[in-house]
């Protein structure tokens, strides 16, 4: 299949068992599921509208071990925005995010235009060794944004995706909750062309 220009390509990183694709399933799928199966790369199309014209959201879902390091490369030099999730049950997770920022950094170069965001997910497990304190601190640090999720909750996965486009400032998109929506976005949406999940 032809790559289109119109893709937004979104990728995910983490180590392994942070609950990546979890998270993507959630927001694809609607779905969750109680097993662990590590993945190799996985991507997933949502069709969103962005500037008065359908675009696809391209997830591109990676694997959590760093054995491709060349797959790991090729998905930074090819994504448009990225989700960095570590576990809040584990402090090793956020520090494995270090070599990938870094990278992301080295392969893209000016990140200060680039939508990066920080995630603490399985915010709803009691077993914490991160505090949500400590990731602001590194989104501080790193200069992107921050949110904790809990995939398995349905808590702020919808708002992350939608923060991250909300990050993008080539275009104007936006996703759409449950297919409508409310009375303000259909004003802001009046006064500039957003983008919404179809």
């Amino acid at each position: 299949m032809p790559e289109q220009s119109n893709d937004y390509r979104v990728v995910v990183f983490g180590a392994a068992g942070v609950g990546k694709s979890s998270l993507v399933l959630r927001f694809v799928r609607g779905t969750f599921r109680e097993t662990y199966i590590p993945t190799i790369e996985d991507t997933y199309r949502q069709v969103i509208s962005c500037d008065k014209s359908i675009c696809t959201l391209q997830i591109t879902d990676t694997t959590g071990s760093h054995q491709f390091p060349a797959m790991q490369r090729l998905s930074i030099s090819k994504g448009h925005a990225f989700i960095l999730v570590y576990s809040v049950t584990s402090r090793q997770s956020m520090e494995d995010l270090r070599p990938i920022f870094d990278e992301i950094c080295q392969i893209k170069g000016d990140i200060q235009k680039i939508p990066i965001m920080l995630v603490g997910n399985k915010s709803d497990d009691t077993q914490r060794e991160l505090d949500a304190s400590e990731g602001q601190a590194l989104a501080s640090k790193w200069k992107c944004a921050f949110m904790e999720t809990s995939a398995k909750m349905n808590y702020n996965v919808q708002e992350l995706f939608q923060e991250l486009l909300n990050l993008e400032q080539r275009r104007t998109i936006s996703l759409q909750v449950d297919g409508k929506k409310s009375k303000q976005q259909k004003k802001k949406d009046k006064l500039q062309g957003k983008c919404s999940v179809m």
